[in-house]
């Protein structure tokens, strides 16, 4: 209640991107301050309660609990211990691409309070795979690292062409191996021209390959991030290929192009998250279960008990979050883990 009485009122008053932008800085603030994190947590704890203990173990590492904050709030890393302090049970950061980038033109971010939905079309705006490689080495070094699971969220620059994308996804992933606990390939963002093409299998599989032969053996857990506008068949292939390769799992799913809930005056380019994704991606996720056992991490429309529990039990194995955070704060978490504390007991 607090959140959504003082805090929502005031960043939904500021341009979306400088609300996004003054958060992840504060974190990032916090993060960086000795006992700043351990504050937080006990201040938000005094506020929404403790986040209710459900571990889950998915390929082969341990999650305190199994909501996570996706992809895209966190681009390059900044403020690791804060979200641990708000209560998530991992984090993936990114996405990260080789080469430094700007992203698209501004806006481009949107908020649609109505339907609780946002869209973005930001263009994996982020440091470059080095300069987070060094910002997360110096974190380990310094012993600021969280105790919960940090994923890496990889794409490929928009200056590399689509034919060399094996080549740039390994360039980030040979800066950023043995910092994360595990690894996502990007090939599903609606807002870099010819991405969503390197989701048909031989394109994919050139990608997995590439990456698995530098990196040989022991490998690092490594999921592919897919699109919630695929045709059934073409997800069924990227869950062979996934199978064939010996993947650790998907994530099901990105942003979706369908803005049919929005009229032409309001809707603008880029890819809709938030509630009007939900069915959607809860689809992708049966499709992806009916051909698999691979863990899957959910994402898209989740905001509430009922939809994760819906997510759980259509197959997945840990959820993410991003929109829900912004209209709903970090109680979000708590009443999704408190509603699988409840069924577990």
């Amino acid at each position: 209640m607090l959140y959504r009485k003082l805090a929502r009122p005031f960043f939904f008053r500021l341009d979306p991107e400088l609300a996004h932008e003054a958060v992840v800085k504060s974190l990032a603030l916090i993060s960086t301050i000795p006992l700043g994190a351990p504050i937080l947590e006990k201040i938000i704890t005094a506020l929404e309660g403790s986040v209710p203990t459900s571990p889950r173990c998915v390929a082969g590492i341990d999650f305190p609990n199994p909501v996570g904050l996706a992809a895209g709030m966190d681009k390059n890393g900044v403020a690791l211990l804060a979200w641990e302090a708000l209560g998530f049970g991992f984090i993936e950061i990114g996405t990260i691409t080789a080469h430094a980038q700007p992203g698209n033109p501004k806006p481009r971010l949107f908020r649609f309070p109505e339907e609780e939905a946002l869209i973005n079309r930001l263009g994996f705006n982020n440091e470059g795979a080095a300069a987070v490689a060094h910002r997360l080495t110096r974190m380990k070094e310094q012993d600021c690292w969280p105790r919960i699971p940090v994923g890496v969220n990889i794409g490929k620059s928009r200056v590399t062409p689509i034919q060399e994308a094996a080549k740039d996804y390994l360039s980030s992933f040979q800066q950023l191996h043995e910092l994360g606990d595990y690894y996502v390939l990007n090939v599903s963002s609606p807002n870099t021209p010819g991405l969503r093409d390197l989701q048909a299998k031989e394109a994919l599989a050139s990608i997995v390959k590439t990456v698995r032969d530098w990196e040989g053996s022991p490998q690092k857990p490594l999921f592919i991030k897919v699109a919630p506008d695929l045709a059934e068949e073409d997800l069924i292939a990227i869950v062979a290929l996934a199978e064939e390769e010996k993947l650790s799992g998907l994530i099901a799913t990105n942003t979706t192009l369908d803005h049919s809930i929005l009229s032409k005056e309001r809707d603008q380019a880029g890819g809709l998250s938030g509630i009007p994704l939900r069915s959607r991606s809860l689809q992708a996720l049966r499709i992806i279960r009916e051909h698999t056992s691979l863990p899957v991490i959910a994402c898209g429309g989740i905001d509430d008990e009922a939809s994760a529990q819906e997510r759980f039990q259509a197959g997945a194995n840990l959820v993410q979050i991003y929109t829900s955070l912004i209209y709903h704060g970090p109680a979000v978490i708590r009443k999704i883990c408190a509603s699988l504390d409840r069924c577990d007991s």
